[in-house]
């Protein structure tokens, strides 16, 4: 199965955000390359936001960038197998965080979002940190720090807001 095939099964059995996911799925109907950053159209890209093993906080990436807190997440690789793996993936790269863990259940919301290049067709996830984990600093972040459930709202904009408060429905 390649990526694009798995994008389609995920997005399928998303039960959630209708009008969203049939836009994504209708994208990557019109679009063979829609997983790629090269698909000028707009691309797939995969994130996932980073809970601590108690679960009352969230690890966020001041994106180097965009200079905005952020979950971690990005463009698919071809080393990727699914989308699941490439949140996973970027997640890890991004926090420097170890063993990290997706919750079950597949994604945890969907953002579509403009930037400088393309649309960006967000599968959002959630994972849970190992007790004991460092984060680390990567370089396409200026900053990387957790916050409280109650922080939020008071650095990030909406869409890490919903993901957190959806993430927190599954915790």
């Amino acid at each position: 199965m390649s990526l694009h095939d798995d994008a389609v099964a995920v997005l399928t059995g998303y039960g959630d955000q209708d009008e969203l996911r049939e836009l994504y799925l209708a994208h990557l109907s019109a679009h063979p390359d829609g997983v790629w950053k090269s698909c000028g159209d707009g691309h797939v890209t995969a994130s996932a936001l980073v809970v601590d093993p108690e679960r009352d906080r969230v690890l966020l990436t001041l994106h180097g960038k965009i200079h905005k807190w952020l979950q971690m997440g990005g463009h698919c690789e071809p080393s990727d197998a699914t989308l699941a793996d490439a949140a996973l993936r970027e997640a890890a790269e991004e926090s420097g965080v170890e063993g990290l863990r997706l919750l079950r259940g597949g994604p945890v919301r969907l953002d579509r979002h403009a930037t400088p290049c393309a649309w960006h067709l967000d599968v959002q996830y959630a994972a849970i940190a190992p007790a004991g984990a460092v984060e680390s600093i990567s370089d396409e972040s200026l900053d990387l720090r957790w916050f409280g459930y109650d922080e939020v709202a008071k650095v990030a904009d909406e869409s890490v807001v919903r993901l957190m408060e959806g993430t927190r429905a599954l915790l």
